[in-house]
């Protein structure tokens, strides 16, 4: 299957948005829809009492409005320092161009950003918004871990609109072939990077699995498991099945070129997600062994 061409750049019929150096991408859309619905999301939880157990919610509605900057902020920043210090640091041309272009530092419109980078940010976020309002830093984190594959899956979308993280080679029917006139003009050499072969889609595959599939189960363990009333349950569940989804995606994803050679055959991705799948487990197991939080009256 040859890859569409599709215009990272929005269009509206014939015209791009863009003008001079700035445009409207799909990439940015990705981000402005999944920071959106992911808000809309987390305030219909505050506001539906039957997830409380007759207990107050986390937090209010404004105080959600307010971690909605926060997070975007924590989303930025830790995407692009955590692509930065993982990826770019760790390959000798990328780490040579940046010490002899140091602003491209903050040209995030070009790309690259990393999704453990930006979870880390987010993580700083919630924890500086939880205590400068006294809210519990996990409980906070109960009420973000659901919304987050909302944003996941608009991100592993617009990748695959980038033609970018592509898969491994492979021979099956689905495999895509990711060259068109769009990806050979956006290279000073025209050509495709990722080579005339046919490769897995690994963006839809994390666009399932990261996206869809662990929406569904966070959205099952919120609604129909009520685990809102047991500290630290759901970021457990986001930590465990995000960190085995991706580990097993690396299998089909192709390393980012570049690289060094880590040992056992390893990826940057699978040693960043180990430590999401041992923190989420012990997590899970500590929070289901500890009785329902009773709190405040609502």
């Amino acid at each position: 299957m040859i890859f569409p061409d599709i215009d990272p750049i929005v269009h509206i019929g014939p015209w791009a948005l863009q003008w001079g150096p700035l445009a409207l991408r799909w990439y940015a859309l990705a981000y402005v829809a999944g920071i959106l619905l992911g808000w809309r999301f987390a305030i219909r939880m505050t506001r539906t009492e039957s997830l409380w157990g007759g207990r107050k919610p986390t937090a209010t509605a404004l105080q959600i409005d307010d971690l909605v900057l926060w997070i975007t902020l924590g989303i930025i920043v830790g995407g692009r320092l955590g692509y930065i210090l993982f990826y770019m640091l760790m390959n000798d041309d990328q780490r040579a161009w940046l010490l002899s272009h140091p602003l491209d530092l903050f040209k995030i419109w070009e790309g690259g950003m990393s999704f453990h980078g930006g979870f880390l940010g987010v993580c700083a976020a919630i924890v500086f918004f939880a205590r400068k309002n006294a809210i519990d830093i996990l409980k906070l984190g109960d009420l973000v871990a659901p919304v987050a594959p909302i944003g996941i899956f608009f991100g592993r979308i617009a990748n695959f609109i980038n033609a970018e993280l592509w898969g491994r080679q492979t021979d099956h029917p689905w495999g895509v072939i990711f060259c068109n006139d769009t990806i050979k003009a956006a290279h000073p050499q025209h050509i495709c990077p990722a080579g005339p072969f046919p490769r897995h889609p690994s963006q839809l595959y994390e666009a399932g699995l990261e996206g869809v599939l662990l929406f569904a189960i966070l959205a099952f363990a919120v609604y129909r498991l009520k685990w809102l009333q047991r500290r630290g349950a759901i970021v457990a569940t986001f930590l465990l099945a995000y960190g085995l989804f991706r580990l097993s995606l690396e299998n089909v994803r192709n390393p980012d070129v570049g690289m060094p050679e880590f040992p056992f055959g390893l990826t940057m991705g699978m040693m960043l997600s180990v430590p999401m799948i041992l923190v989420g487990g012990w997590l899970l197991w500590k929070s289901l062994r500890e009785p329902v939080q009773i709190d405040e009256p609502a």
